[in-house]
C-alpha cells in the first residue's frame, strides 16, 4: 500500500495521477481463515482492520457479494453525531465521534471528516421539550449539545427560514458543534487500504450461500460462489440483508428492512454551513465537498428490498426543505437513490454473539450506521477476538429481546426510526 505524503502527491501530479499503484489486492480466497467478515461496507472493513491492528488476527477475509462500499455505505448521507438520548446510545456514538476526529491520520487517508455542526430543529412544544431533554441528557453523558433560540439558529445557519407563518415554524434547535459529515466512499477505501496493508484478504464478487456448522452446532466455515472456506469465526455485517444471511445459518433475526431514500442537487458554491435535521418533517440537508446539496428522506412505510423507494416520500421531503430554505426552490435535483436499512423493534442496533458458537452479528442500525462506523467496528472486532462482548457493545446484545431490557431510542436515533409511529393507525 502506498503511504500518502505531500511528496508523492506532488510527484504523481506530474503524471496526471496515472502512476498510482493498486491500493488493495484482489486475492483469491484461501481454503481457511481464522475469521471471516461477511459484508464489505464501512463496518465490515473497519472490523477487519481493527481485528488485524489491535488483536493481531491477520489471517482474515472480508467477503463482499458486490464491490466494497457498494451497499449502504455508498447510499447514505454521511451525517456524524452523538447527541443521542439514552446512555447506551450516547456511549457508542460518542466513542465513534472521538475516533472520527483522528481517523484520517490513523488510516493515512482523507475521509473528509468535517465537524461543521449538526442542528436539530424543533417545530412544536413537544419538539422543544424533547430537544431540551436530549440536551440535558447529553451533557450528563459528557456529550456536547446546546439549545438555540430561533434567532440563534438563523445566525448559525443563515439560509434557514424562521418565519412563524410557515407550516412548521422553527421554535429553536439543539446544536452539536462536534457533529458534521464525512465522505462515505473514502471511509470504505481508507479502511480497505489499511486492512489490506495488514494482510487482510478483501474478496469482492463473492456471495455467501451458506454458513456451515458442525454436528454440535458450531460454525465451521462458509460456502460461497468462489468455493468453500473453513473458519471458526464468522462476523455478519451485511446491513439491510443481514436477516437473509443469518437465515443461511438457521437463525431468524428481529429485523425489518426498508428502502431509505436520499437525493442530491446540482453542485453550487458553498451556501450551506452545517447539517440541519428535522425529525418532525422527516428531512435533513447538508452540502457535500463537491457542492451538491445532500437531502435525506425517511424510510418507506413498507418493508422491501427495492432500491427505489416511493416517489411521495422524496416529494414530501423536498416540499419541507423548500419551506425551511426558500432560496433552494429553484435548485435542480440531479439524482436520487435508495439503500436498504434494517431496523429493530427498539430502534437500536444489535452487536452480539449469537446462540451459534463462533457466529457474531452487527446489524439493525437503521439510519444510524454511518456515524457509528469506527466505534462499531472497533468494539465488534474486540468482541470477535475475545469471544465476549465489549462493554460498549454489551447493551446491544440479542438477549435484550428476551429480557425486555430494550433501549428504545425511537426518534432520537434519526428520522427514519420513526417508521412505527408513521404506520400506526389513529387512536
Amino acid at each position: 500500500m502506498t503511504k500518502f505524503s505531500a511528496f508523492n502527491l506532488a510527484r504523481n501530479a506530474f503524471s496526471s495521477s496515472t502512476k498510482w499503484p493498486q491500493q488493495w489486492r484482489a486475492p483469491q480466497p484461501r481454503a481457511a481463515y481464522d475469521a471471516v467478515i461477511i459484508g464489505g461496507g464501512g463496518h465490515g472493513l473497519g472490523t477487519a482492520y481493527y481485528l488485524a491492528k489491535e488483536h493481531g488476527l491477520t489471517n482474515i477475509a472480508v467477503l463482499e457479494k458486490g464491490w466494497i462500499g457498494g451497499g449502504n455505505t455508498g447510499r447514505n448521507t454521511t451525517i456524524i453525531r452523538s447527541n443521542y438520548l439514552y446512555d447506551e446510545s450516547a456511549g457508542i456514538y460518542e466513542h465513534s465521534v472521538k475516533l472520527w476526529e483522528t481517523l484520517s491520520q490513523e488510516l493515512n487517508y482523507n475521509v473528509m471528516y468535517s465537524p461543521r455542526g449538526v442542528l436539530m430543529l424543533a417545530h412544536n412544544v413537544h419538539d422543544v421539550q424533547s430537544s431540551m431533554r436530549h440536551v440535558y441528557a447529553d451533557r450528563l453523558n459528557g456529550v456536547d449539545n446546546e439549545w438555540l433560540s430561533p434567532e440563534e439558529c438563523k445566525a448559525f445557519c443563515p439560509p434557514l427560514n424562521i418565519s412563524q407563518d410557515i407550516r412548521y415554524p422553527v421554535m429553536g434547535g439543539a446544536l452539536q458543534r462536534r457533529g458534521g459529515v464525512a465522505r462515505h466512499d473514502a471511509v470504505a477505501w481508507g479502511y480497505a487500504r489499511a486492512a489490506d496493508k495488514l494482510g487482510v484478504d478483501i474478496i469482492q464478487n463473492c456471495e455467501v450461500l451458506r454458513i456451515d456448522r458442525t454436528p454440535d452446532g458450531k460454525v465451521c466455515g462458509v460456502e460461497t460462489t468462489k468455493g468453500s472456506i473453513k473458519t471458526a469465526k464468522v462476523g455478519v455485517v451485511a446491513a439491510g440483508h443481514t436477516s437473509v444471511v443469518m437465515e443461511r445459518a438457521g437463525l431468524r433475526m428481529p429485523l425489518e428492512s426498508f428502502p431509505l431514500q436520499a437525493l442530491v442537487s446540482e453542485p453550487v458554491k458553498p451556501v450551506f454551513p452545517c447539517v440541519v435535521m428535522s425529525n418532525t418533517i422527516h428531512a435533513y440537508i447538508s452540502q457535500s465537498d463537491k457542492g451538491e446539496l445532500v437531502i435525506g428522506a425517511g424510510t418507506d412505510q413498507y418493508i422491501s428490498y427495492s432500491q427505489q423507494g416511493g416517489l411521495h416520500i422524496a416529494s414530501h421531503t423536498l416540499e419541507a426543505i423548500c419551506e425551511l430554505f426558500p432560496q433552494f426552490r429553484r435548485m435542480r435535483m440531479l439524482r436520487n437513490w435508495g439503500g436498504i436499512v434494517d431496523t429493530t423493534y427498539d430502534r437500536s442496533p444489535i452487536l452480539s454473539k449469537t446462540p451459534i458458537e463462533g457466529l457474531f452479528v452487527n446489524c439493525g442500525w437503521g439510519t444510524g450506521g454511518f456515524k457509528a462506523t469506527p466505534g462499531s467496528a472497533q468494539v465488534f472486532a474486540a468482541s470477535m477476538a475475545t469471544g465476549e462482548m465489549h462493554p460498549i457493545a454489551a447493551p446491544f446484545s440479542l438477549d435484550r429481546y428476551q429480557s425486555g431490557r430494550l433501549i428504545d431510542e425511537a426518534a432520537a436515533a434519526a428520522v427514519a426510526h420513526c417508521w412505527r409511529s408513521r404506520r400506526a393507525p389513529p387512536c
